[in-house]
């Protein structure tokens, strides 16, 4: 019986070449979007990065890009609070969307960048995938969910990516992987694998480059 959502396989030669090309072609900054009226024309594909406060966001879109400084980190959790986006090639947009879990933040603040999250993920057509981070060392924790539950309410497939995969040991590991298939099997709009990624380490990323090149 096959394991419900296993790690994604090694690309084959091919498409670890496509993944290499397609970031090899530049990545830059576009622009902060704080209202659905900033938002740049739909007329690339484009894929989401959602994560917690801290998961390591920002270290990953900076390993995909081998540009080191191209996303902000912040130490501060909810510093970002933009829907920031990256033109990657001539055909893609990354797009990294504000850390939840924010506990000193006002809620107002909160409520608003949760409104601007959820038009974002049912509004935009030309959205090929959510990418949602999780933290190797903790599994999915409820405000992991909380963006779950709405991308599967907007009917955005998205794909579990656990980060900071180095810094656990083995058999902890396997224990992390079995909570968060539990979790995602209740989740209608999960992508059936998983993606174990280190931006320290580089490991994963010529995997998730492929996943990328491969969304048409």
């Amino acid at each position: 019986m096959q394991l419900a959502f296993p790690l994604a396989p090694d690309p084959d030669d091919a498409a670890r070449e496509a993944g290499r090309r397609l970031f090899a072609g530049g990545a830059e900054f576009l622009k902060g979007v704080v209202a659905m009226s900033g938002l740049p024309p739909a007329d690339r594909i484009e894929i989401c990065f959602a994560g917690r406060s801290n998961v390591g966001k920002s270290s990953l879109i900076n390993a995909l890009t081998g540009r080191k400084g191209l996303a902000r980190a912040s130490n501060t959790p909810g510093r970002t609070q933009e829907i920031n986006f990256f033109t990657v090639g001539p055909e893609h947009y990354l797009v990294d969307l504000p850390g939840y879990g924010y506990a000193n933040a006002p809620l107002a603040k909160v409520e608003k960048w949760q409104r601007l999250l959820k038009q974002y993920l049912s509004g935009r057509p030309s959205l090929r995938r959510a990418f949602v981070l999780i933290d190797a060392r903790h599994g999915i924790k409820p405000v992991d969910e909380e963006i779950m539950a709405l991308l599967d309410s907007a009917a955005v497939t998205f794909q579990g990516v656990l980060t900071k995969a180095d810094k656990v040991k083995a058999q902890d590991r396997d224990r992390v992987l079995a909570q968060v298939r539990e979790k995602l099997s209740t989740h209608p709009a999960a992508f059936p694998e998983l993606v174990l990624t280190s931006s320290e380490k580089g490991d994963g990323i010529e995997t998730l480059r492929a996943i990328i090149a491969g969304l048409v």
